[in-house]
C-alpha cells in the first residue's frame, strides 16, 4: 500500500492504520510501514546511479534528490519517475516494497515512532531490531532500483541537450 501511490490516499490509509496501531501499543505494522514507505524514493535513486546511462541529466538529479527524500520516509521522491514511467516504476516500486515489509514482519521489527526515516535511529530504542530493519529497507531498496534499472528503456536526449552537445 505504501508503493501503490507513493504518498496518495492508499499510502496514507496505510499510514494512519500504522499510526493508530501504535496507540494501541501494536508496534510491527508501523515498522512495515516507514520500511516500505522508504524504498521507492530509494530504489529510484539507487537505479539512476546503477543504470546512468538510461537516464538524461535531470533525471539523474531528480534520482540525488529522490534517495534523500528516501532516507526521510518521503515516497514522494519517486512521483517524477512515476509520472513519466508509471507503467515500469510503481510495479518495481511495489516489488520492493513488499520484500522490505515481509522481512520486516518476519525478523518482528518495531517501531516506537510515526514518522522520522532513518532519523528515527537517533532516538534510543525507537526501532528494533536496528541492524535487521536496515537489512529490510537496504534488500528493497536493491529489488527496487535493480529491478527499474534493468527494465528502464535508456531516456532520449531533449532537443535542447542535444544541440547543446553539438
Amino acid at each position: 500500500m505504501m508503493c501503490f501511490d507513493l504518498g496518495g490516499p492508499v499510502n496514507k490509509a496505510a499510514y494512519t492504520f500504522g499510526v493508530g496501531l501504535i496507540e494501541s501499543g501494536t508496534y510491527m505494522p508501523m515498522a512495515a510501514i516507514m520500511a516500505a514507505g522508504m524504498v521507492p524514493a530509494l530504489g529510484m535513486g539507487l537505479s539512476t546511479f546503477l543504470a546512468k546511462r538510461k537516464f538524461n541529466d535531470a533525471e539523474q538529479e531528480a534520482g540525488k534528490a529522490s534517495f534523500v527524500l528516501g532516507l526521510c520516509f518521503i515516497s514522494e521522491g519517486a512521483i517524477p519517475f512515476a509520472a513519466k514511467d508509471p507503467m515500469r516504476v510503481i510495479p518495481s516500486c511495489i516489488a520492493g516494497g513488499a520484500l522490505t515489509g515481509a522481512i520486516s514482519m518476519l525478523i518482528g521489527a518495531k517501531l516506537m515512532a510515526p514518522h522520522g526515516g532513518l532519523f528515527v535511529l537517533l532516538i534510543p530504542n525507537a526501532i528494533s531490531p536496528v541492524l535487521l530493519y536496515l537489512a529490510a529497507i537496504t534488500a528493497g531498496t536493491l529489488v527496487t532500483g535493480l529491478v527499474y534499472a534493468l527494465i528502464k528503456p535508456v531516456s532520449q536526449a531533449s532537443p535542447l541537450t542535444a544541440t547543446q552537445s553539438s
